[in-house]
């Protein structure tokens, strides 16, 4: 597997595993439906990336639609939980963006 192929694996469930906390994290808030659409963009992420990371161990054929769609996704999540001031929020975008970048890269 090429550096690219290892650095967007590595980053699809980086990027999973902070969505998934940041999700359930966001539950936990008081304002919840302030946060459900950072919840609802975290459980998509979370999933496309981790099916992304998935496609590009196997090496699909479908590695650069795929990636196309997980940057796209990636970017929305990442904006969104951007605009949250919590801690997991900000980790969870930095993470998402770091992603997107990784899988723009594949999709190229």
């Amino acid at each position: 597997m090429s550096e690219n192929y290892r650095d967007c694996v590595e980053a699809c469930y980086i990027c999973a595993a902070f969505c998934d906390n940041c999700a359930a994290s966001c539950l936990e808030e008081e304002d919840i439906d302030m946060m459900r659409e950072c919840i609802r963009l975290d459980m998509q992420c979370a999933n496309l990336c981790r099916l992304t990371a998935q496609f590009i161990a196997l090496g699909s054929d479908s590695v650069k639609e795929l990636c196309k769609l997980c940057a796209d996704i990636c970017q929305k999540c990442g904006d969104e939980c951007g605009k949250h001031e919590h801690d997991h929020c900000q980790e969870c975008a930095k993470a998402c963006h770091h992603c997107a970048d990784a899988c723009r890269k594949m999709a190229a």
